[in-house]
């Protein structure tokens, strides 16, 4: 939902191991920004990552992962929190 904005290429993944993809060293090599929903979530990249993430920015959204993928209450508050935290034009 952000490939919209020039020049970001975003990435997707769950800290469960039931997410359908699930977050990897590599991912977070790539990344410049990361962004959780919960505290719970860096907590535990923290726990299995810290070497990779402790020099980036790592922003907790406070957003409740009760959602469903793609659920359009979801959308509405990524939309709206996300962009501020980023720096991004809206």
């Amino acid at each position: 939902m952000f490939r919209r904005y020039p020049g970001l290429n975003v990435r997707s993944a769950g800290t469960s191991r039931n997410a359908k993809k699930t977050v990897c060293a590599e991912g977070l090599q790539w990344a410049d920004v990361i962004c959780v929903m919960e505290q719970k979530h860096k907590n535990r990249l923290m726990a299995d990552y810290r070497r990779i993430i402790d020099n980036k920015p790592l922003h907790v959204l406070d957003i409740p992962d009760d959602y469903r993928y793609m659920d359009p209450a979801l959308i509405a508050l990524l939309e709206e929190i996300v962009p501020p935290v980023l720096g991004l034009a809206t």
